[in-house]
């Protein structure tokens, strides 16, 4: 008997990058061995404390439905949150997703109709990819060099990539998988050519706080001419360590956009009630200094990393501004086959490193074999060791 096809989405969507080697990872534990875990975004500085608390004081009778663009309570406080940095947002300019994947997804959905395209910067979140096939958008791409840091190349490459199946450009600043953040020339850059070509600006700003070395975030919701036209994607999952959360958000001043967006989360219903309790008490409580020393500890582990392979022979990257992630070269020619041998294949006292190949990164077929991205989400001393394992399997792969 013939089995029914899968269909086109289900074929053509591509396998996290990400999380596509978490088999072999787990044949390794079984294995014995232990892995430092550089491949995924998973930060190990702990949760909030009033996150807890706020979800145990709202242990109500019954766990019912919420709104679906969210409870008022959390959108204020994300009001307030942007207030600090001096951006003013209504809550009826905020809806609450679940994670910021569904933000994205709502996002391309809204702004495209099936067949049409998306302009992004290459290496990108590689679910971007995914999101894309699902919302049956096009992602066209603009590949951007490690030479320069992955900043943007001209107006003139840009928007000769226009056509009249453009409906917006999509950035994530600061970038993931590069760590690098668009400086307000660029911004302003982007800003012009979307009031131009009358398209979307859609930021994915999930790192907007993680920024080293004295620099500053700028928001493309600062650029009031294109305030019809800016949709920001948001998440609390990296700025307050709450990835099992899943909760993010969109932010847009656009009355329809908002109006299609909530008709989205109609359909989906609500966004996880318990979730937004401790995210509201989050927003509400965490100072300055919260953020001060969370990114403090970022930056020193981009350090270490820094200290550790700068030199090195054959190894390329430049310092990552922001974020914490790196997206580096590498001496090897495929860095999916490098990572799946350091989990099946190499050890060093019971340990092994895990990477994420940067192929996936990428939307042109046969660009980034030869690099892969790292989050440095580990503790400092962990940070080393597992750099150390890294270097000695990168060592003795090229002898194979």
């Amino acid at each position: 008997m013939a089995t029914p096809k899968i269909s086109r989405r289900g074929d053509q969507i591509q396998e996290s990058p990400i999380r596509k080697l978490a088999p072999m990872a787990l044949d390794a534990v079984k294995r014995g061995i232990s892995i430092h875990h550089l491949n995924i975004g998973q930060p190990d500085i702990p949760t909030p404390i009033e996150f807890w608390d706020a979800v145990k004081c709202n242990m109500h009778t019954v766990l019912a439905y919420g709104p679906s663009i969210g409870i008022p309570a959390l959108r204020e406080s994300i009001c307030g949150y942007y207030s600090r940095s001096g951006i003013s947002i209504e809550p009826d300019q905020v809806m609450i997703t679940t994670g910021g994947s569904e933000a994205v997804i709502f996002s391309m959905m809204a702004t495209c109709d099936p067949g049409d395209e998306i302009i992004c910067f290459e290496p990108f979140y590689a679910n971007y990819n995914g999101f894309a096939t699902l919302s049956d958008v096009k992602l066209v791409p603009i590949t951007s060099s490690a030479e320069n840091g992955f900043h943007l190349p001209p107006s003139e490459e840009i928007t000769s990539k226009i056509t009249d199946r453009t409906k917006a450009i999509l950035i994530c600043n600061p970038n993931n998988p590069t760590g690098t953040i668009l400086t307000d020339g660029e911004i302003a850059q982007l800003a012009d050519i979307v009031s131009r070509h009358n398209i979307y600006l859609l930021a994915d700003e999930v790192y907007r706080d993680f920024v080293f070395d004295g620099r500053e975030h700028s928001s493309i919701l600062e650029y009031p001419e294109i305030a019809d036209k800016a949709v920001v994607m948001d998440s609390i999952s990296k700025r307050f360590s709450s990835c099992g959360a899943r909760l993010g958000n969109i932010v847009t001043r656009n009355k329809s956009l908002m109006k299609t967006f909530v008709k989205f989360g109609q359909a989906r219903l609500c966004p996880p009630t318990l979730s937004q309790y401790g995210a509201t008490e989050m927003y509400k409580s965490m100072t300055d200094d919260y953020f001060t020393s969370m990114v403090s500890k970022y930056q020193n582990r981009r350090d270490i990393l820094m200290h550790e392979l700068h030199g090195q022979e054959g190894i390329f990257f430049l310092k990552p501004e922001g974020a914490f992630y790196a997206t580096i070269k590498i001496p090897v020619e495929n860095t999916d086959h490098f990572a799946a041998w350091m989990l099946t294949d190499f050890s060093i006292d019971g340990w092994t490193t895990m990477v994420a190949p940067a192929e996936g990164f990428y939307a042109t077929p046969g660009l980034g074999l030869d690099e892969i991205r790292i989050a440095y989400v580990l503790e400092e001393d962990r940070m080393r060791s597992a750099l150390e394992i890294l270097k000695a399997g990168l060592q003795e792969y090229k002898t194979l």
